[in-house]
């Protein structure tokens, strides 16, 4: 199995787009709406200016892993002095390529890519599948993340 690494572009984008909602329903998701033309204005908007990006894992041209960072900005504190915040979200592998190393690689490739926009920190609301891979590289639980939902 030769992977390439390489980063989403317009070209993978409707596939993308589909990975990610079979992720989301994958974790759980039952709302009967459909999120393909929002997902579509958010990434061609973010990609645009520069604050989503995504590596993708290519066995050939299937897309078999998935990866995506955006960057937002808020008050800076004492955690984050930048106030910059890398929010991780669609990492995904096919079922036929787990346990191999490829989340690994594509959570170090965003991670850099994070650092690289002078990001202070990551967060990442994370699957049950996913906290021991977060876990080992190096991600620490904060138990009063709490949301309203409007």
């Amino acid at each position: 199995m030769e992977l390439v690494y390489k980063k989403l572009t317009d070209k993978e984008l409707d596939t993308f787009i589909g990975l990610r909602i079979r992720q989301l329903r994958e974790e759980g998701a039952t709302e009967d709406i459909d999120l393909v033309p929002s997902l579509k204005d958010y990434y061609n908007r973010h990609m645009a200016d520069g604050t989503f990006v995504s590596w993708l894992a290519m066995d050939g041209d299937r897309i078999v892993g998935t990866s995506g960072m955006s960057f937002v900005e808020k008050p800076p504190y004492f955690g984050c002095p930048s106030g910059r915040l890398g929010l991780l979200s669609s990492m995904f592998t096919d079922p036929d390529y787990r346990r191999k190393g490829i989340a690994k690689e594509l959570l170090s490739r965003v991670v850099d890519e994070a650092r690289d926009y002078g990001c202070g920190a990551v967060q990442i609301t994370a699957s049950d599948m996913g906290v021991l891979l977060y876990t080992d590289f190096g991600f620490v639980k904060n138990g009063n993340f709490m949301q309203y939902k409007l």
